[in-house]
């Protein structure tokens, strides 16, 4: 009763199954991956494969895509392209929060809707419950569509499951600009003390089709609305030369994120980086790092020094020692909580997106992330490694044996509950 299996009710798995995809929907992305198929190297065609057959969308090229790092920047980005917006505005996000940046993003929403923009917001109920009732509100009153996503009221009827959320992190602006990656409509430094530290891309060209697929098909999930018009998926145009794919999907059974993760460690040759706030593996996962580092490839686990969970955190550090055994370089990032969420795979594959290497984001979140299969776009990310290198202290057996013993203890009941965490 309390925990449960970790799947949405059966009410909602109906409606998924008699609607996960518009019509209008697989029309636009046939003709995207028809009208620019990607250019893949033949050893990364599996993984590929792989994602089509996790979300059911092909690989397309013809893309232009723009890493941003820096917090600030990415508000800016994004409400100067609300401020163009023509014809719609789709965000998903998991934390929308009614401070100075949720409030800058509100009144470029609402100036767009003014201008006859259709805005539609959809917010995780958990994720932003201190904020939502105002957040919510305050964005009706603009007129904009805000939708609370997955609300927990368990005496009504339909009610959710709390520890089942919409994890993503979702933009589209006139179906030809899509923003993707970890970063919430909240200010940096939210939580006292801690400043966060993200990773978002903003895409345009025919994978923009896929992120309104996605986007589509959680709203229809949420409020059984079939949303349709051309200006939904207007004719895919070539914004650059970048192959990208969206394995990500609303509710399917096979977990995406895990599945993917495996399968590009299992497949690295020389090197792979793996950021993430919460690192929480299970067996396959553990596995397939042991065996990439038997095969002599440079695994490195970039995790933050800084910590916003109790018990997720020495859940997390439970691990350590038995990366370090496995021979993994092990990266403590030590300024802000590096919320980055991202994988690169030797030099010419990488993920970023909304999803944690952890159990929760495995099994029970809904994530969204992108593939690249792009050398020129992965050096851009190796380069904002670095970045994390630099600013990050390695931690050794040595310094991770000499931690205080009652810390162990801690460190290992809470690993007990790692699996619900």
């Amino acid at each position: 009763i309390a925990i449960g299996r970790p799947r949405f009710p059966k009410w909602r798995r109906q409606r998924f199954a008699g609607n996960p995809r518009s019509g209008q929907a697989d029309a636009a992305l046939v003709a995207a991956a028809t009208g620019f198929p990607a250019n893949i190297d033949w050893g990364r065609r599996p993984v590929a494969q792989l994602v089509t057959n996790l979300g059911g969308m092909k690989a397309v090229g013809g893309n232009d895509l723009q890493l941003l790092y820096e917090y600030d920047d990415t508000v800016e980005s994004l409400c100067r392209d609300i401020g163009d917006a023509r014809d719609h505005v789709h965000l998903l996000v998991y934390i929308f929060a009614d401070d100075e940046v949720g409030t800058q993003v509100v009144e470029a929403l609402g100036r767009a809707a003014g201008r006859g923009v259709s805005c539609r917001v959809m917010i995780d109920a958990l994720g932003s419950r201190p904020w939502r009732s105002r957040v919510i509100a305050a964005m009706q009153a603009r007129g904009i569509d805000a939708r609370e996503v997955l609300p927990v009221r368990p005496l009504r009827w339909r009610p959710a499951r709390a520890d089942l959320r919409n994890h993503r992190k979702l933009t589209i602006i006139d179906g030809q600009i899509g923003y993707i990656g970890s970063q919430n409509i909240v200010a940096a430094n939210f939580r006292p003390g801690i400043r966060n530290q993200e990773l978002v891309a903003r895409a345009t060209g025919p994978i923009v089709a896929q992120l309104q697929s996605v986007f589509l098909s959680d709203w229809y999930l949420e409020t059984e609305q079939q949303l349709a018009g051309d200006a939904l998926f207007p004719a895919a145009r070539q914004g650059g030369d970048v192959p990208l794919q969206l394995p990500s999907g609303p509710d399917y059974p096979v977990s995406g994120s895990e599945r993917l993760t495996v399968e590009l460690i299992y497949g690295a040759r020389e090197r792979v980086v793996i950021t993430t706030p919460y690192f929480i593996p299970d067996e396959g996962l553990i596995e397939a790092i042991q065996s990439a580092v038997l095969r002599g490839v440079d695994v490195r686990l970039i995790v933050s020094l800084v910590q916003d969970q109790l018990l997720v955190g020495l859940a997390q550090r439970s691990f350590y020692a038995e990366m370090l055994r496995a021979g993994v370089r092990l990266f403590l990032y030590e300024d802000r909580l590096l919320h980055a969420k991202h994988i690169t795979v030797d030099d010419d594959l990488a993920t970023v997106g909304s999803s944690n290497v952890d159990i929760r984001s495995f099994t029970l979140n809904a994530e969204a992330n992108l593939v690249i299969y792009a050398p020129g776009e992965v050096r851009r990310i190796r380069a904002v490694e670095e970045r994390y290198f630099a600013g990050s202290r390695e931690l050794t057996p040595e310094d991770w044996a000499g931690r205080p013993f009652m810390r162990k203890i801690a460190e290992n009941l809470a690993r007990l509950i790692s699996p619900l965490l």
